[in-house]
């Protein structure tokens, strides 16, 4: 990846990568005027130990596959690289490493957001980066003093898709194909991902 200005960072599960995804990084790019953002697998995230289903490797290959066609998208391999579980904290210590002339911005949903607090060093991720949040109509802002300042909303329109939903649905041999590109389902297929 060459030296960017505005780097967004959207780090997940992503098990699997779907529509909703794409399009918060979409209202993100707009909103903010990003020239990228990254997906940042998380491959061990501390807070969802259980429940991840396809392997790291699956998973960037999903991304991967999503992301073709998409201008300023990329899949970012950062944190497979690292041993132990994904704190966004050492992940925004990295980036800001390896681009030290860039600005860095934080793709949330508002529950993570005001949940933040409670992560690992939050006062270094609110240093390291400025938050975007995205918000669904009548969803209210977080009032912790430590997030005064450091956040915008993105408006983001209500959307009832998730992984797990979507893990459901092939399972039970239903269609995705309104909530995944066709170039997931693909690798999905190829791959036996999510197969009984």
């Amino acid at each position: 990846m060459i030296s960017r200005k505005r780097i967004g960072v959207l780090g997940g599960t992503f098990d699997p990568i779907h529509n909703a995804h794409i399009e918060i990084a979409r209202s993100a790019l707009a909103a903010a005027s990003l020239d990228v953002v990254l997906f940042i697998i998380a491959p061990s995230p501390p807070h969802k130990q259980e429940g991840i289903v396809a392997s790291p490797e699956q998973r960037m290959a999903m991304i991967e596959a999503a992301l073709v066609g998409e201008s300023h998208m990329e899949a970012c391999d950062l944190e497979m690289k690292r041993s132990g579980p994904s704190y966004t904290a050492t992940t925004l210590e990295q980036l800001t490493d390896l681009y030290p002339d860039s600005e860095l911005f934080l793709i949330l949903g508002l529950d993570s957001l005001i949940d933040l607090p409670n992560w690992r060093n939050p006062k270094t991720i609110l240093a390291l980066a400025h938050i975007l949040a995205v918000s669904r109509p009548g969803e209210t802002p977080p009032t912790d003093p430590i997030l005064a300042g450091k956040f915008d909303l993105i408006p983001f329109e209500e959307t009832d898709v998730s992984s797990t939903e979507v893990r459901r649905k092939i399972k039970a041999g239903e269609a995705v194909d309104q909530l995944l590109p066709a170039s997931v389902i693909d690798v999905i297929r190829e791959r036996r991902i999510y197969e009984p």
